[in-house]
């Protein structure tokens, strides 16, 4: 069942994210000795990095992988989630994490990345997943209408107009024209295996995927809606971002 929390301001959102999925962290390195975590590129996830790596964790102990990243980027690109991953979390670390896996979303060959990609997280059990959810309720780049039932960790993925959109208004391309149209991603079965998700979105514009993630029926048209079954969701919001719920 998807807990929701709401916060006045992103500051205080972000801060009981971080510490919320901290906790999930440590809980896994003193039961196995190790922890693995899945995390997202976005500006919602912005304030919960600046306290993430302010939490008391052994990052040496802890294997990450990233969610997604267009196709055809080099991780140089201004709007290259990696490059932005590195900036806004993974070099501001006290310490390099054991592993950290990256979507390359330049390789040469885009099915053999995605193969050696769903072959490395296949031998392993995410812990905690940090993600968003889009304008369009999106949970990655799965679009509407997802796959809930990919049998693929990663999978090449088409993205819509409105995800497109949303990436062209949050100024990391000069021009529509500029947004990719096709990404890797990881699907929807992989980000819900995780033992716990941590679910952070902020701002009055995904106010409309938030009710419909929340308070909708669980369906394809709105990715976000299966975190409604998942065992111990955490959905952290501030107050314009949770202005349209009614329960």
């Amino acid at each position: 069942m998807m807990e929701v929390k709401i916060f006045e301001d992103k500051v205080a959102m972000g801060k009981a994210a971080a510490a919320a999925g901290a906790a999930f962290i440590r809980e896994a390195i003193a039961q196995r000795g190790e922890a693995t975590i899945v995390v997202a590129t976005a500006p919602s996830q912005n304030n919960m990095y600046d306290a993430l790596v302010k939490e008391d964790v052994k990052w040496s102990k802890v294997r990450i992988f990233h969610l997604d990243e267009y196709i055809g980027l080099k991780d140089d690109h201004p709007a290259s989630f990696r490059f932005n991953l590195h900036k806004t979390f993974l070099d501001r670390l006290p310490e390099k994490p054991m592993e950290f896996h990256p979507v390359p979303g330049d390789a040469a060959d885009v099915d053999a990345a995605i193969a050696e990609l769903c072959k490395c997280i296949g031998q392993y059990k995410l812990d905690v997943a940090f993600i968003g959810i889009g304008e369009n309720g999106h949970i990655a780049f799965n679009d509407p209408p997802a796959d809930f039932n990919s049998p693929n960790a990663y999978n090449q993925v088409t993205l819509d107009e409105v995800c497109r959109h949303q990436q062209y208004g949050e100024g990391w391309f000069p021009t529509m024209d500029a947004v990719p149209r096709i990404a890797i991603s990881m699907s929807v079965p992989q980000i819900f295996s995780a033992r716990a998700i941590i679910n952070t979105v902020p701002d009055d514009r995904k106010a409309d995927a938030v009710k419909a993630a929340v308070e909708g029926p669980v369906t394809p048209m709105c990715p976000a809606s299966i975190l409604q079954t998942h065992p111990n969701c955490t959905l952290f919001l501030d107050k314009p971002a949770a202005s349209k719920l009614t329960k």
